[in-house]
């Protein structure tokens, strides 16, 4: 039979679906066939329903499923609804949003369907009943509905990831997606994340899977690492297949937690594919042995999540258990091993006050990270910090619905106030770090921001505008003049620091 995935990926940066590709490549296994819509503007496919219908008449798939983050949810809503309207094909919805709200999903009638959890044997079992025309109410990990009833089977065991078949590339335009990206490819060896950050999906994803096996969460086999030599061979065959890779990008959730995998991985590494990388690791998960080895093995930068710069909002609210003290020890290090280092914040959490803005703020101007980017707090459904922003009456219900990025606006409502005083900041961001870094431009950062301050707040949509290339302007001239800064780079949520 024919499963056609539909990934919506709407005003966002172009991204490789890892599950998309796990799941595709298992179906092929099996002998049925996939094919792909790849929502998003750079690649060549935008919101365009007359379009999906073209395709979706085409293939004439057997079984449709979508991949969905919340934050892309009503796109795929929106897209299955106008499906069922010309055709009746079940419809299965997967990934983070459709584990989180099962039965929200299941309410929409657009919905057959619902995915929970990790989905590469669910597809297959699921398939091969719709193909049978046999009932797909008994198989794990997949909610169903029948009459208005909700039909909810529990969750299997997490698979080893040996188990799995290689991810299949060839479902995606991939040598497109290179080159949009300037030659960077996302790998991941691993899955899995040991922290319970009231943000992330782990913790509820942990907790799913620990209700439904009767099981502690040691005995869950959640963290798990795809081979050494597996993952070596995989990017072997990629450098083979496509031109123009230049870099990979690590995208674990903590690519340098287990020191021994990585010692060995970046043996390998090393010697048998020796082209730059990134990944990401923990400040936590980060000392001498372990810069070097990924200096030895060629990575050129280092990612750290800081999420806040102020401890109260880490411990209170985001449960990150980690000192200011203990992020400048980890960059310092990184800085001396001659790492690019980066830095992720987040803007706009639930109970955060300026104060802890400017505490974000200061960190960054302290630790002097290679770049930074910065993003507003986006809360998944039914994590602990959507709950949090939910009891003190900071959502704002329509903005989450209508929000399909974490860069434009803030989804919660802080007030008059703080709303402007965020939508002057996600635009002035790097202006304020500048002016309180110490460099010999600060001064000249700081009257900007008093100027950017005393513009009315009905003048700003105007004035935003004019923000980007003023900043190039002004950026241009300090570059001349050789000094330190940071001005934005590809995007308006990146800044990179000039020397």
């Amino acid at each position: 039979m024919k499963v056609l995935f539909i990934y919506p990926n709407l005003n966002a940066q172009v991204g490789f679906n890892y599950g998309v590709a796990f799941l595709s490549a298992c179906l092929r296994q099996a002998g049925h066939s996939t094919a792909l819509l790849n929502i998003n503007d750079q690649v060549g496919f935008g919101f365009d329903l007359k379009r999906v219908r073209g395709e979706v008449e085409a293939f004439r798939p057997d079984l449709i499923g979508f991949s969905v983050v919340t934050n892309q949810y009503r796109a795929a809503r929106d897209i299955a609804r106008d499906i069922k309207g010309y055709c009746t094909i079940p419809i299965v919805c997967g990934g983070i949003h459709p584990t989180l709200d099962p039965e929200g999903v299941l309410r929409e009638e657009c919905f057959d369907y619902v995915c929970g959890g990790e989905g590469e044997r669910a597809i297959v079992e699921l398939a091969d009943a719709i193909e049978r025309n046999a009932p797909a109410t008994e198989i794990e990990n997949i909610w169903s509905k029948s009459n208005g009833t909700v039909i909810r089977n529990r969750v299997r065991p997490f698979v080893p990831l040996e188990s799995l078949p290689r991810k299949d590339y060839s479902i995606f335009d991939f040598q497109k997606m290179i080159d949009v990206k300037d030659g960077w490819v996302g790998i991941m060896t691993s899955r899995g994340c040991p922290f319970n950050c009231s943000y992330c999906f782990n913790h509820r994803l942990r907790e799913l899977y620990q209700h439904d096996l009767g099981c502690p969460a040691s005995r869950l086999n959640y963290i798990r690492h795809h081979p050494v030599n597996e993952v070596i061979e995989e990017i072997g065959m990629l450098l083979a297949s496509y031109r123009n890779i230049t870099t990979i990008i690590f995208d674990d959730d903590l690519f340098t937690l287990n020191k021994e995998y990585l010692r060995d991985f970046c043996e390998e590494y090393r010697k048998r594919v020796a082209i730059p990388f990134v990944c990401n690791a923990h400040v936590k998960a980060f000392d001498e042995e372990v810069a070097a080895y990924l200096k030895d093995a060629g990575c050129r930068i280092v990612k750290f999540g800081l999420e806040s710069g102020s401890e109260r909002v880490r411990r209170e609210i985001l449960n990150r258990r980690m000192s200011n003290d203990d992020i400048a020890e980890a960059f310092a290090l990184a800085e001396r091993h001659g790492f690019h280092t980066s830095a992720f914040v987040m803007l706009g959490f639930p109970h955060e006050t300026i104060s802890d803005v400017y505490e974000t703020i200061d960190l960054l101007a302290r630790i002097k990270p290679g770049r930074f980017r910065w993003s507003l707090f986006f809360p998944y459904p039914n994590t602990r910090a959507y709950d949090i922003a939910h009891e003190g009456g900071f959502l704002d219900f329509r903005k989450l619905e209508e929000l399909t990025n974490f860069t434009d606006e803030s989804a919660l409502d802080f007030g008059p106030d703080h709303n402007v005083f965020l939508r002057r900041l996600k635009i002035t961001f790097p202006w304020h770090v500048n002016a309180r870094a110490g460099f010999s431009c600060s001064e000249l950062f700081d009257r900007l921001i008093e100027h950017v301050d005393k513009i009315d707040p009905e003048d700003w949509p105007a004035a935003e505008k004019l923000m980007l290339g003023l900043d190039e302007n002004i950026s241009g001239a300090l570059i001349l003049s050789r000094e330190r800064h940071y001005s934005y780079k590809y995007n308006l949520f990146t800044a990179v620091r000039s020397y």
